[in-house]
């Protein structure tokens, strides 16, 4: 689709940290409307009838418009916004790394910008209510091998 993702959640964690964290399902984030959440579900992803149709073609099933998750044999693909990580944790777009395995190109948060991702994400009362405090571990982990235990 012309885009480089960002990969996000505990998947794209396990593979900064190189240790696993029990990813249940991809977080990944496309080009979207940096007011994030405020913009109606179908409208916060750009090129989302592409998205959906190229899921679709994988074999995937789009099963929650709001999350814009699909599913396929018990693996779950979540799409969330990038463009709504500057205000929502204070990472710039500009300083994420790019990455590439095995042809495919993506951008992926330093331990820093994971730092300041999970803390804001660790405010946000819906993912307080439906991440089972998993965040707030990464959280303790990634204080300790930044110096950070006392902030």
């Amino acid at each position: 689709m012309g885009i480089h993702p960002l990969l996000m959640g505990s998947l794209g964690f396990e593979i900064r940290t190189k240790r696993s964290w029990n990813a249940r399902d991809i977080d990944i984030h496309v080009p979207s409307d940096p007011r994030g959440w405020a913009v109606p579900d179908d409208k916060r992803i750009h090129q989302r009838e592409q998205l959906i149709a190229l899921m679709e073609k994988l074999g995937f099933v789009f099963t929650d418009p709001h999350e814009h998750e699909f599913q396929r044999d018990g693996i779950a693909v979540e799409f969330g916004g990038l463009h709504s990580l500057p205000e929502f944790a204070g990472v710039a777009l500009e300083d994420l790394e790019e990455m590439e395995d095995k042809g495919v190109r993506y951008y992926l948060p330093n331990l820093e910008q994971y730092l300041k991702i999970y803390l804001a994400s660790s405010k946000d009362s819906y993912q307080a209510e439906n991440n089972n405090n998993k965040d707030f571990a990464k959280i303790d982990y990634l204080k300790e091998i930044l110096g950070k235990s006392n902030e």
